[in-house]
């Protein structure tokens, strides 16, 4: 039976409902709800309020976004269909989750495309008012799930959430249509008192995000309110749970996406550094809310200018770094494959500049809202010529604060461009942040120069720093400093254009040598192996961090030990990492695309790394890699058998029917 039906909870305590209803309310330590409707049915602001509300009840949280491409997909139908998953608990998690312990669904599509997920005896609840012929002959349902059985091993509660809204809304002054809106908002108050989540920091964003629509903001208060009301005097609804605030280190948090990060660390990066902030940047899915937030920072000496494409966005943030600005532009896949030219500019010219590609599905337009990490290559390699670029990767949404601090470090110290890959996962979602203080924060200030550098009175812009071999940074209009720029190749320490076959071969090892210097500022590779015995290794990089901790964690549990590398590096790669690999049996690469890092790794260090991919749109789940790293422990290499899903089966969250 699941937990959650069986009549004598012992954790259980007791309240009583309007009307004499006592409700039970259960304790547990972990929930993952998945809300799905049409893209037009708010989900994503629904889970993203209930997301702000468990942040500030203090549990530990990490959240799954999934919507369609299109701004408006088909009403009903699979392709429309948007999915807001979040997990969260009383300690801390590395994941969404891999499969949901309650699914709320508001059409049959949703229940079609995530039925699927929800495991045996999770808790479904369906908007009822919804499933009419004509919906369910959109997606191929001969009759109605709700009703002919075929739902009997899950947790089924029906409830009209549509028609309840639009009661709650009979005296709103709002048309049936505009009240059916709010429906979302009715939802949220039913999650609210099922997870006792608060409801105030709800209430005051309605009035602040509809404040020149009140009738709109009452409306959706209303709802709300009803849904919460529902909750607690319907007897569909016998128990509620309580989830416990997680402990955490003292401080100031808040829950942070990972373009939210980003961009606070591009802020933050402006203002250690002392130079404004330039961003050249073309719209473009996942990386266009880093555009949107950094033009609410004008204050903190950024600007942002939305180029009319690519290269024009590119050509202009490294035309801001010449002039003394901290250059970035930021892009997905397909725009770095037209900022390439301008990426390899920057390479000769030697100019900080930040090129933050969000990566998502490719190739070509691919699936924009998808994530994947299948740039990485591109990153490396994607330039004529030999052009190289370091490249940084963060490996959750906090850490994009951090792991920009360190993009603009390397690019201001070493004076390079410098690719920092993010992706969709880390973009769009979501996780508690402890608030830095400032003065924790690198020291980022560059001097650029002032005077003359040459023994004869004249300027050297390629007479280089010899600890970081670093150029000159001398702006336009500094007198003494005039100097030529451009893509032509330049003479040492002159810059002079120069077509002189030694010179060429100088120039192209210095600039390689420089960014294969910068691994002697890389902090050691920090090895996750408790017991110090482990024998194989799992290696990964970027947003697969979460997943693959949360498999070596279910490994350990076991009895077995495995240990964990993370990369945050990527070129170069940390001084210490061939030593590191050499000491396991065996390494494993979990990669969202078909191995490239695997393949590097297995270049540069000679190892025989197992590669383990998956380019499903997706984050990885917990439970297939950790049936991967067993395999591996055991010595097996044939096909991977599927683990069943242990803790990932549906926790104590169902309501008792």
């Amino acid at each position: 039976m699941h937990p959650a039906l069986d009549p004598a909870i012992d954790a259980a305590a007791h309240s009583s409902a309007p009307g004499g209803l006592v409700k039970s309310v259960v304790e547990l330590d972990r929930v993952v709800i998945r809300l799905a409707g049409d893209s037009g049915d708010g989900m994503q602001l629904t889970g993203g309020r209930f997301t702000s509300e468990t942040a500030s009840f203090g549990n530990d949280l990490s959240t799954l976004p999934n919507f369609p491409a299109e701004i408006r997909a088909p009403t009903g139908t699979l392709p429309g269909v948007s999915s807001f998953q979040l997990h969260f608990a009383d300690h801390d998690i590395m994941t969404p989750g891999d499969a949901p312990d309650v699914l709320v669904v508001m059409n049959p599509a949703a229940l079609k495309a995530n039925l699927v997920d929800l495991p045996g005896g999770g808790l479904l609840i369906a908007d009822s008012d919804e499933f009419t012929p004509r919906n369910l002959a959109k997606v191929g349902y001969a009759s109605n799930p709700l009703e002919d059985g075929s739902l009997e091993k899950w947790q089924l509660v029906s409830v009209p959430l549509t028609s309840m809204t639009t009661d709650a809304l009979a005296d709103s002054g709002l048309g049936k249509k505009e009240a059916e809106r709010s429906k979302n908002m009715f939802t949220l108050g039913l999650l609210s008192w099922m997870y006792h989540r608060p409801t105030e920091g709800t209430i005051r964003f309605l009035e602040r995000q509809f404040r020149r629509k009140p009738q709109i903001a009452a409306a959706n208060i209303a709802a709300f309110r009803a849904g919460f009301n529902y909750g607690e005097t319907t007897e569909a609804f016998a128990v509620s749970y309580e989830v416990k605030p997680a402990p955490m280190a003292p401080g100031k948090y808040r829950h942070i996406s990972g373009n939210q990060a980003l961009s606070y660390g591009l802020v933050a990066a402006g203002q250690r550094s002392g130079l404004p902030v330039f961003l050249g940047a073309y719209p473009i899915t996942p990386a266009s809310d880093i555009l949107h937030e950094l033009s609410k920072h004008k204050a903190y000496g950024v600007r942002t200018f939305q180029a009319e494409d690519e290269i024009a966005g590119i050509g202009a943030a490294l035309g801001a770094s010449f002039g003394g600005a901290l250059g970035v532009t930021t892009t997905s896949g397909p725009g770095v494959a037209l900022k390439a030219e301008t990426i390899g500019l920057a390479v000769m010219t030697e100019l900080p500049l930040l090129i933050v590609d969000v990566q998502r599905g490719g190739p070509s337009t691919g699936l924009p809202t998808k994530t994947e990490q299948s740039d990485l290559l591109q990153a490396l390699y994607g330039r004529n010529g030999e052009a190289p670029v370091p490249v940084i990767a963060p490996r959750s949404p906090g850490d994009c604060f951090d792991a920009t601090l360190e993009a603009a470090r390397i690019a201001l110290t070493y004076r390079t461009p410098v690719i920092l890959l993010s992706d969709g996962y880390l973009a769009n979602g979501a996780e508690p942040w402890s608030i830095p203080a400032t003065d924790e924060l690198p020291d980022l200030r560059t001097e650029f120069a002032t005077e003359p550098n040459g023994e004869d009175g004249e300027f050297l812009p390629y007479l280089r720093d010899p600890e970081t071999l670093a150029r000159p940074w001398a702006v336009p209009g500094t007198a003494g400093l005039q100097h030529r720029i451009g893509g032509l190749e330049k003479a040492d320490k002159t810059g002079n254009i120069s077509y002189d076959p030694e010179n060429h071969d100088f120039m192209t090892r210095t600039r390689q040598a420089k960014v294969d210097g910068i691994a002697a500022s890389i902090p050691a590779t920090e090895v996750d192996d408790p017991d110090g015995d482990a024998r194989v290794a799992v290696i990964g990089w970027g947003s697969t961090y979460g997943p693959i901790g949360a498999a070596c964690r279910r490994i350990r549990a076991s009895g077995r030990s495995i240990a964990q590398v993370h990369l945050r590096h990527l070129n170069p790669l940390p001084a210490d990492l061939g030593e590191i690999l050499a000491r396991y049996d065996r390494v494993v690469c979990p990669e969202m695309n078909l191995g490239q890092l695997a393949m590097v790794l297995r270049a540069k260090y000679l190892v025989d790394v197992h590669s383990h991919t998956q380019v499903r749109g997706l984050p990885f789940r917990a439970a297939e890699l950790a049936a991967v790293f067993q395999d591996v422990i055991d010595g097996t290499t044939g096909t991977v058998a599927t683990l069943d899903t242990g803790s990932d089966t549906p926790a104590q969250t169902g309501a008792a029917l």
